[in-house]
């Protein structure tokens, strides 16, 4: 297939921006505060912008994963209608409008960090962030979800809020202040994972430990500006919340951390195998050059999925935070190794069948279930139950992901639970050391590494020495 060049932008629409931005650089120009103000902009514009489309994304997943929810509830034989037809319309969409709309979208987004050049004629991070992938992340997405797919939407709200800021990026007309697209893009996933989550402080640190190596000092003020912005614009729309509510909490002693010791190697190990799963499906996926052959392997994944559905259970739908809600909440709960096994095949037979949707939500669900069916095991109290259920969560997001911070401030911050902030971040510390025994590279960077080789003629550039 040939490659599409989508960095064009309308010339009336570009016409029109860049009279209005000179009218504000010349009010500015007369400001005290004229290069603040100036250089503050894209940034601010474009926090609010990917605060509006996540909200409204948020949304439409939601709907259409309780749609799908209460339909296989009433018809469970219908599992087999719905996933096969939403499995192909997913990933018939990526592949013949944006072949990098698929997946997560954070290997995109770590991509086009990697080749993005403030030269426009070296740049090449236009092919993984545009205005084209954008509608075809949301659509797709929430195609695969309305059939039942085990994703999530934080991933793509990344790629998503990378391709708003790479375009208000695009739209600043050469008089104005030189602005780092690099940054932007970087600031991007920040904004993105903060209006996503609700958690502010996930998206600093996520920005910090995933998306570049780079010192904090060049692009601190645009990061911390970018996600409060964003952060603020959602809880606007949406209400000040908790994604996941205040889930009771035990005081533990030593005796404990073997407990949430054993949680962490079982999720780590695990969470690196899903990963491989993935990439191999990927790799089986890729190798098959028709679209018939590509399209019959798509329909493999959807009736694999449609039996792991039927085989254990409606908790394997979606991104799972229905049960989350159960697990940490319900006044009587059991985990049973149904839902592990169920959460941890739909989510990677969905991941890996070549649609839109993401693994951060589909994997703290899965870590849930493991760290709740050993905690189970162990016999404790609903306290100590739920400690081990937020741990497995950061364990398992760990293993898959391999940013331990990023993955124990996110679970941190969407329960406001500050009192088991250091066994989090020994369960995610844990994790990541099993997971890189399994696997030493992250799907992330596997992935990323992908993409760039699947563009003809796209240079690696030569890496930046980080700030002393």
């Amino acid at each position: 297939m040939a490659t599409r060049d989508y960095r064009s932008i309308p010339g009336k629409i570009q016409k029109r921006v860049w009279a209005w931005l000179e009218v504000v650089r010349l009010w500015a120009w007369n400001s005290q505060a004229k290069n603040f103000i100036l250089l503050a902009l894209p940034y601010q514009t474009s926090a609010i912008l990917t605060a509006l489309v996540a909200v409204g994304y948020a949304k439409l997943f939601q709907l259409a994963e309780h749609w799908n929810s209460a339909l296989i509830a009433e018809h469970p034989k219908l599992i087999f209608l719905t996933a096969p037809i939403a499995f192909l319309t997913s990933w018939w969409l990526v592949r013949f409008f944006s072949p990098m709309a698929g997946g997560s979208g954070i290997p995109q987004l770590i991509a086009a960090v990697e080749v993005g050049n403030d030269e426009e004629k070296n740049d090449g991070s236009w092919r993984f962030l545009n205005v084209r992938i954008i509608l075809v992340k949301i659509v797709s997405s929430i195609a695969l979800v309305l059939g039942g797919g085990a994703v999530g939407r934080e991933g793509p709200t990344l790629q998503i809020a990378g391709s708003v800021y790479r375009t208000v990026h695009k739209l600043l007309p050469p008089f104005w202040p030189k602005v780092s697209r690099k940054v932007m893009m970087i600031t991007g996933g920040a904004a993105g994972l903060s209006a996503a989550f609700n958690t502010p402080l996930g998206g600093i640190v996520f920005a910090i430990e995933e998306l570049t190596r780079t010192h904090i000092a060049k692009f601190r003020t645009a990061v911390l500006s970018s996600v409060i912005l964003s952060g603020m614009t959602a809880q606007w729309l949406l209400g000040p919340y908790l994604l996941l509510g205040y889930p009771k909490v035990a005081t533990v002693g030593v005796s404990f951390m073997y407990k949430l010791l054993a949680i962490s190697l079982v999720c780590g190990i695990l969470g690196a195998l899903s990963c491989k799963g993935m990439l191999l499906l990927d790799k089986i996926r890729r190798s098959l050059k028709s679209w018939g052959a590509q399209g019959a392997f798509v329909l493999a994944c959807a009736f694999g999925f449609a039996g792991v559905v039927w085989s254990f259970g409606t908790y394997s739908l979606g991104s799972g935070d229905h049960l989350l809600d159960h697990y940490l909440f319900s006044p009587e709960v059991t985990p049973t190794w149904q839902n592990v096994v169920g959460r941890y095949f739909g989510s990677m037979v969905s991941s890996g069948s070549g649609g839109a949707g993401g693994m951060f939500a589909p994997s703290l669900t899965t870590g849930a279930s493991i760290g709740g069916l050993i905690g189970h095991w162990f016999g404790e109290d609903r306290g100590e139950l739920n400690m081990m259920i937020l741990g497995g969560m950061c364990a398992f997001l760990t293993g898959v992901t391999r940013s331990p911070f990023t993955s124990a401030i996110l679970v941190l911050e969407m329960t406001d639970r500050h009192s088991v902030i250091f066994q989090l971040m020994y369960a995610s510390m844990i994790a990541s050391v099993v997971a890189h025994a399994v696997d030493n590279r992250s799907f992330y960077d596997r992935m990323k590494n992908r993409l760039i080789d699947s563009v003809p003629g796209l240079r690696r550039p030569i890496p930046e020495e980080p700030m002393e």
